[in-house]
């Protein structure tokens, strides 16, 4: 499951629970290539498809007639996986993958075997997961499969419960001693993997789903992350457990983490699995399958953070896309299409939760677009913002072949002009630029950019510079030269270009850049250097004038630096520029680079 109650669902209890239940929604389970392993890269580029639990989670009318989740069923699955073969297999998409519940009834009773591994429930699945998984293979497709972290206390039998393949073990001798719980919805017991029997019940249940065919396995409730923190809620050793398990089976399943996992342990999810949550589920539990404002639109703010951590054998997992099928979905079409695109731009695993059976014109298309679809499968890189998180957006990465995939995102409430100027880009001049979502030639474009968008609205661009490269002059936040006030101090940092930078910027602290020359008047792209563990904002002013507040996303910790550039107005000659952290906390700044012209 992914956000759902997991131990017992009563029926009005399941928004709140759900949204601490099993989060997302793949499963294909393989040893991650940068764990050290020999065989063939998995998640070579994010994995494609269709998962249940949107539809399992949602109360659109119809969706789920014999209770809360009891959409997932054989027919169900086997209806999308036939679906998915005919309209979408061509594009890319070639995962079906089953969710939470797969092994409960419609009253959340589970079914184990004799080992304590969760077998399918009869009247889900009463071909047997194996069956499930052979008809989707037969189709071409691959199959996914889900399970929470830790030992169910459904499982544990009392402890008499007896491990599979390991003589003398039992239940008892897996978990620690006081039954402490563990994962996002305290529904499984902690496993203890100082002892010798733990490793052997993770590897009898890779066993069983290696058996049964499954390709890619989600683990969820998986912490630090899912809500928890502290020790009894670290399943780092499991996830470990996991790919040492899934290695020894000697099939490819790759490994995807669920729900919104700690960045803490960034490296962590990179070296043992091929996917991981950054985010809350992407489900408003609702009448329909998602909203805007629960919680599509938390992406943009929660992205930037993880973008440096994705890349093959691993990606960043914004959740299900549900953009297909119209009133459904809840959105708009604009929401629906930034949505689309951002999941493209951040190289997430392109996996509807839609009823693939109903999918309506627009939403076909925004599935099966294939430039679009092309930003994340190819060669391009995770994209992040180049300007502020602010209501008007501009995201861009530099591709291999020196163009730019460049996103405009109106994140506000009404339309609105968005720019993306080549400045900000780092070269001057001209730049041809393609639409992708329209497939259409803007042609050769001066100096930038600029759509009108509507409410939520955005556009995706490739755009090839033809210009020269933009000269700048640096200008360190450490210098004698600059003024420091409030709080401001310098402070050491290996990743910042001078080896230092200037923190403590809150509750009034000011650092003022002095003496920035520029040759004439006009409005220059200044590219701010900074670091960031979180999302913070300043005020940033020149030569005494009034102040402009923009949020700058995070970079992920506090030993990263990251760029985003602002327009300042600057006047011939010798200027100031002002960050004032006002009454909250602002990032620290490493140092600005000013374009040598306007």
């Amino acid at each position: 499951m992914r956000s759902s109650s997991y131990s017992a669902l009563p029926a009005r209890t399941l928004r709140a629970a759900v949204v601490l239940a099993l989060a997302a929604g793949a499963v294909t389970v393989a040893p991650a290539a940068h764990a050290g392993t020999t065989a063939p890269t998995l998640a070579a580029k994010p994995y494609m498809g269709w998962s249940s639990w949107s539809m399992q989670s949602s109360k659109y009318p119809g969706l789920n007639p014999d209770g809360d989740y009891s959409y997932l069923t054989e027919a169900n699955v086997t209806q999308q996986t036939d679906a998915l073969a005919a309209k979408l297999k061509k594009y890319g998409y070639d995962h079906v993958n089953i969710d939470a519940g797969w092994w409960r009834d419609t009253t959340w009773k589970p079914e184990y075997d004799q080992y304590g591994r969760q077998q399918a429930d009869p009247k889900r699945f009463p071909s047997g997961m194996k069956a499930v998984a052979d008809r989707i293979h037969a189709k071409g497709l691959k199959a996914g499969i889900y399970l929470p972290a830790g030992l169910e206390k459904d499982a544990y039998g009392d402890g008499k419960t007896p491990i599979w393949n390991a003589d003398g073990c039992t239940t008892a001798d897996i978990v620690y001693s006081d039954l402490r719980t563990t994962n996002g919805w305290d529904s499984s017991y902690k496993l203890d993997f100082s002892r010798p029997c733990t490793q052997k019940y993770i590897d009898s249940q890779a066993q069983l789903i290696a058996d049964w065919g499954y390709d890619l396995l989600k683990l969820d409730g998986v912490g630090p992350g899912s809500g928890k923190s502290g020790d009894q809620y670290d399943n780092v050793a499991d996830v470990a457990a996991w790919n040492k398990a899934i290695t020894a089976t000697g099939r490819p399943i790759h490994l995807e983490l669920s729900w919104s996992l700690d960045i803490g342990h960034a490296a962590d999810w990179k070296k043992y699995s091929n996917g991981w949550r950054i985010d809350t589920d992407v489900e408003c539990y609702c009448n329909t399958l998602v909203t805007w404002e629960n919680s599509v639109d938390d992406r943009w703010d929660d992205t930037p953070g993880w973008t440096k951590y994705a890349g093959p054998g691993g990606w960043n997992d914004l959740d299900s896309l549900d953009v297909g099928n119209g009133r459904m979905d809840g959105l708009t079409k604009a929401e629906r299409q930034s949505y689309a695109t951002l999941w493209a731009i951040a190289k997430s695993p392109l996996f509807t939760g839609d009823d693939l059976t109903k999918l309506d014109s627009y939403g076909l298309s925004l599935l099966t677009n294939r430039e679009v679809i092309a930003v994340d499968q190819g060669d391009t890189p995770p994209a992040r913002p180049i300007t502020p998180s602010d209501p008007q957006q501009v995201w861009a990465a530099k591709n291999l072949d020196g163009s730019y995939t460049v996103a405009l995102f109106n994140l506000a409430g009404s339309p609105a002009a968005v720019s993306a100027s080549w400045a900000s880009l780092g070269f001057t001049g001209k730049a041809s630029v393609r639409d992708l979502w329209n497939h259409e030639n803007l042609g050769s474009l001066k100096d930038k950019v600029t759509e009108a968008l509507p409410a939520h609205g955005s556009r995706l661009f490739t755009v090839t510079p033809h210009g020269r490269a933009l000269a700048f002059t640096g200008n360190e936040a450490e210098s004698p030269a600059n003024t420091l006030a409030g709080n401001a101090s310098v402070a050491d940092c290996s990743a910042c270009s001078g080896g230092k930078k200037v923190g403590n910027l809150y509750l009034g602290g000011r650092l003022t850049f002095n003496d920035i020359v520029v040759p004439e008047a006009g409005t220059y792209q200044v590219r701010i250097a900074y670091v960031s563990g979180d999302a913070r904002s300043a005020a940033i002013s020149t030569n005494g004038g009034g102040a402009t507040t923009h949020k700058f996303p995070s970079t992920g910790d506090w030993g990263t630096v990251e760029t985003v550039s602002v327009p300042l107005i600057l006047k011939a000659g010798s200027n100031t520029i002002t960050f004032d952290s006002g009454t909250g906390y602002a990032p620290d700044i490493d140092r600005i680079d000013v374009p040598k012209s306007s």
